[in-house]
């Protein structure tokens, strides 16, 4: 069999998918060539197209191994002798092709008699359904993307305080099944991080979601709001359906004040209706939160709205604060582990970045990277990283959260009567 010619007649399907003529022919000539399996998926496509040419049953028995039978309308018997320049026969002409050999007949009861069923399973997944009607189409990628946590709550530098409230107003009662099902503690809960910006909540949600075992979905502003009236809450809605889908989870709310601020501030209907749906999903009406643990962060809890901190919603509230003296440099490690750097003295920049936020010390590792670089650059010699960088940089690089101070000062002395900023009024009265 001249291969040059099997290849030319892939060519010329390939380019002319629907010429079913043309697709048998070459099916005829690759069963002539023992490459039953490559005829195979040829011929199934043409049955695809005309389940009625009996041409195509009869190439596809002899392909999975059946009878060879007679010939006739079957483009192999044209070709066994032929050209290249043969043409297919038309599979509506004569079945017994001219031929006067009584034997012409039998083989195509056989055809007839062909076990399809089992051909589709020794298929397997080679050709598709003839119809089908929507209901298996392919839903696509998911909407809300559920992640692993990854990490843990040793992975968090510092926050000793923090870790330890963590552990005994939310992680404890839910580690401890035999303890939860004694004291009749439900599988579900609310916790509100807030602290200034750039202190780690993201990562600290995270890390709670890895001490229970539990995936992660990251809610922000933009998966909520949208332009389109009533869009807004089924976004809200779906979100919480994923969540549970996906128990046990965490459902993160980032920057709850914009998702979730005081309806009574809001002139949007659209915004307080928001509000009201967030309400309904998190009391779990018409559906079960078993399993779902909803975790918050704010920077403003003063915006957020007071019916989502009521019991039974996010009725725990932590503040976390900038890092401590242990957790700065734990941080500065982090930020230089994977760039050159030596005698890097952490212990005093620790003392000297005092409220400095997580985001401020990785700036200021940028800085003095960047200082280092641009000294390289200068100087056509690439050197290492050291403290003399660091003091420049700690000279142009100040703590980024002043602002949200002397904010949270006046809610601690004029908004406080309810003793819920208790905990931030000490830190402040220790700051001074």
């Amino acid at each position: 069999m001249d291969e040059r010619l099997i290849e030319s007649l892939v060519a010329a399907v390939r380019a002319a998918p629907d010429d079913l003529p043309l697709r048998l022919h070459l099916a005829g000539l690759l069963v002539e060539a023992d490459r039953g399996g490559e005829a195979v998926e040829h011929v199934a496509t043409a049955l695809a197209k005309d389940p009625t040419s009996a041409q195509a049953r009869e190439l596809m028995a002899r392909a999975m191994g059946g009878p060879a039978g007679d010939t006739a309308g079957d483009t192999a018997g044209d070709t066994g002798g032929g050209t290249p320049g043969d043409t297919p026969e038309d599979p509506t002409s004569d079945p017994t092709g001219g031929s006067t050999d009584p034997t012409d007949a039998a083989p195509r009861a056989d055809t007839t008699a062909f076990d399809w069923h089992a051909a589709e399973s020794d298929l397997g997944e080679a050709v598709g359904p003839m119809f089908v009607d929507g209901s298996t189409e392919d839903p696509g990628p998911a909407a809300y993307d559920v992640e692993a946590a990854g990490v843990r709550l040793a992975d968090v530098g510092g926050l000793t305080e923090v870790k330890k409230r963590l552990e005994a107003s939310f992680l404890a009662p839910l580690r401890n099944p035999e303890l939860r099902a004694l004291y009749g503690k439900s599988l579900r809960g609310g916790l509100l991080l807030y602290g200034p910006p750039g202190c780690g909540k993201t990562f600290l949600a995270k890390a709670v979601a890895g001490e229970l075992g539990a995936s992660f979905l990251h809610v922000s502003l933009a998966d909520v709001l949208d332009m389109y009236i009533g869009q807004s809450e089924r976004n809200v809605k779906e979100l919480f359906e994923v969540a549970r889908t996906s128990a046990p989870c965490v459902l993160f709310l980032d920057e709850l004040d914009a998702i979730g601020g005081k309806r009574s501030l809001n002139r949007s209907s659209g915004a307080r209706t928001t509000v009201n749906q967030l309400l309904t999903e998190l009391d779990g009406v018409g559906s079960d939160n078993e399993g779902v643990f909803v975790l918050a962060a704010t920077n403003h809890p003063w915006d957020v709205d007071p019916a989502l901190r009521r019991p039974g919603r996010l009725d725990r509230t932590l503040l976390v604060l900038p890092p401590d003296r242990e957790a700065r440099e734990a941080v500065l490690r982090t930020h230089l582990r994977d760039r050159p750097v030596e005698r890097i003295d952490t212990k005093r920049l620790a003392k000297a970045t005092e409220g400095f936020s997580g985001a401020d010390l990785a700036h200021l590792c940028e800085s003095a990277s960047e200082i280092a670089l641009m000294d390289s650059v200068g100087t056509g010699k690439v050197r290492m990283i050291g403290m003399a960088d660091f003091d420049q940089a700690l000279s142009e690089v100040r703590p980024s959260i002043g602002p949200w101070v002397e904010t949270a000062r006046n809610v601690a002395l004029y908004a406080n009567a309810s003793g819920e900023y208790d905990d931030l009024a000490k830190w402040l009265r220790k700051r001074r």
